[in-house]
């Protein structure tokens, strides 16, 4: 698996972990860390673990097929539940803790497979980076009951990768994933026409080669957030003139680049910002 022996015991505890679940349901987005967690599951329990992927507007319409076919790869049975994030006024208005209602709703949802099948755990992807960001999702998974097995076995993002590739995982080297509500600010309601204009959007600078990107909707404004290496590549090829045109017929009157490049979770830098001026005041 891997010869770096810390690495290895944290692996080893993952899997006593779950293996003291039985019969664990993972929520399963096809991401990095998720997957990784089921593929630690089969290791777990076998084929008595479940995956199951959450389907709705608020993802990227490419992600429902990859979930399926990692799911395939993995050998776990796999399942799809429809999530009515929107229908919900309070996640719809976007405020700071929009994540609550999301992972309360993916939740909520899960809990009722697993009365199905007579009470089984429910299991999610978060780790030890999550513990150090606003992620309201983490304060809806507490209240239900959802444990976080990799941050049990206290490892983190790079460790999960560098587990992940040994173990022959494809997303050893996936892009960091996130909602499409992810991309407004917060306050600016989140409505079905917005995530398809942002979905059409990122969906064609995948065809354009590009791999780690954010596009941030501001009303007629379009903020482009490219992984710094990417940049350059605007000026070649005609790449620039595509975008705009592209992004023009999808509804925006302007699209800029933010010079900070992608990161994620930049959505929390505004909350930052509103909180160091109100200790200042």
């Amino acid at each position: 698996m891997t010869t770096d022996p810390a690495l290895a015991a944290k692996h080893a505890r993952l899997v006593a972990i779950l293996r003291t679940m039985d019969r664990p349901i993972v929520a399963f987005s096809g991401g990095v860390d998720s997957t990784f967690l089921g593929w630690a599951a089969k290791q777990a329990v076998g084929e008595r673990a479940l995956l199951v992927t959450a389907d709705s507007e608020t993802y990227p319409s490419s992600e429902l097929g990859e979930a399926r076919r990692l799911a395939a790869l993995i050998g776990l049975p796999h399942t799809v539940v429809q999530t009515r994030e929107l229908d919900n006024p309070e996640y719809a208005k976007n405020p700071p803790n929009r994540c609550f209602f999301c992972k309360d709703e993916l939740f909520t949802r899960l809990e009722a497979i697993g009365r199905e099948h007579g009470g089984l755990p429910i299991v999610y992807g978060a780790l030890m980076d999550d513990l150090g960001d606003h992620r309201p999702g983490m304060e809806a998974a507490s209240l239900k009951g959802v444990r976080a097995p990799l941050i049990e076995a206290e490892l983190w993002k790079e460790e999960v990768r560098a587990l992940s590739r040994a173990a022959g995982l494809p997303t050893w080297d996936k892009p960091s994933f996130a909602c499409l509500s992810s991309r407004f600010q917060y306050g600016d309601p989140i409505t079905v026409d917005k995530l398809r204009r942002v979905d059409e959007a990122e969906a064609f600078l995948r065809t354009l080669g590009f791999s780690q990107f954010r596009v941030r909707h501001h009303d007629r404004l379009a903020r482009l957030e490219l992984s710094l290496p990417e940049m350059e590549r605007l000026w070649q090829e005609g790449l620039r003139e595509a975008i705009l045109a592209r992004f023009r017929q999808l509804g925006y009157a302007y699209v800029t680049l933010d010079m900070q490049g992608f990161r994620s979770g930049s959505a929390n830098e505004m909350l930052q910002w509103i909180g160091k001026r109100s200790r200042r005041s």
